[in-house]
């Protein structure tokens, strides 16, 4: 699938769900945090924790942390729309939705096929270093790890950039916004705690990469409509 395809679809996608602000949030970042976990090192962390510890304590933990740093990120990307004033956001919007999805897709160029197993490894390096210091036994143990490593992990990292720029953009609810990341969240660490092992080996860094960067450049060009209109 080309990335041109993936823009026609996901702008068909936006333009279909923009008449309700929420429903179009929703869907938008669902999609958008879904392809962005996806093989992303807090997939691996859950996926690796998962296999040392019990699958429920580890699940608990890594959602908590991904929980807290959407809430973080959605108040950074509200503070931004609301220190602006109204007619320059749309152009914000636009600009920082292109200009991500270009950069995936010129990241996405220079992956090699191995790039999944790359991320699997650093994320393993991560806790077998955690996990060298004390012995982790009981379950509050457990989610706290989960907790810390995947919170760490996170800051910074390319969902947190999606997040924060969807919620710069207007024509996306807060409540919208919030649902479908945590409902793609949720989602994702419940397939690396799952069925990780299985997914794990499939997953196609560069595809995933592709998809985002088409996705925002849709977004982008529905920001622009907004910003022109």
């Amino acid at each position: 699938m080309t990335s041109a395809r993936v823009m026609r679809q996901v702008w068909w996608m936006s333009a279909a769900l923009s008449s309700d602000p929420g429903v179009a949030a929703f869907g938008a970042s669902l999609t958008a945090i879904t392809l962005a976990e996806l093989g992303d090192k807090t997939f691996f962390m859950a996926l690796i924790l998962a296999t040392r510890h019990r699958a429920r304590d580890v699940f608990i933990g890594a959602f908590a942390a991904l929980a807290a740093v959407t809430l973080i990120s959605l108040g950074l990307g509200y503070g931004l729309r609301e220190l602006l004033p109204a007619s320059v956001v749309p152009w914000l919007a636009a600009l920082l939705f292109a200009g991500f999805g270009v950069k995936l897709l010129i990241d996405a160029q220079g992956m090699g096929a191995d790039e999944a197993e790359a991320e699997e490894q650093e994320a393993e390096q991560v806790i077998d270093e955690a996990e060298s210091r004390s012995r982790i036994t009981t379950t509050w143990a457990v989610i706290w790890e989960a907790f810390a490593l995947v919170f760490i992990a996170e800051l910074g990292d390319r969902t947190q950039f999606t997040t924060i720029f969807l919620a710069t953009a207007p024509a996306f609810s807060f409540a919208g916004l919030l649902a479908g990341t945590l409902a793609g969240h949720a989602l994702v660490t419940w397939l690396a705690v799952g069925a990780g092992q299985w997914i794990g080996g499939r997953i196609s860094e560069r595809l995933l990469y592709q998809l985002s960067g088409g996705l925002f450049i849709a977004f982008g060009l529905f920001s622009l409509h907004q910003a022109l209109t």
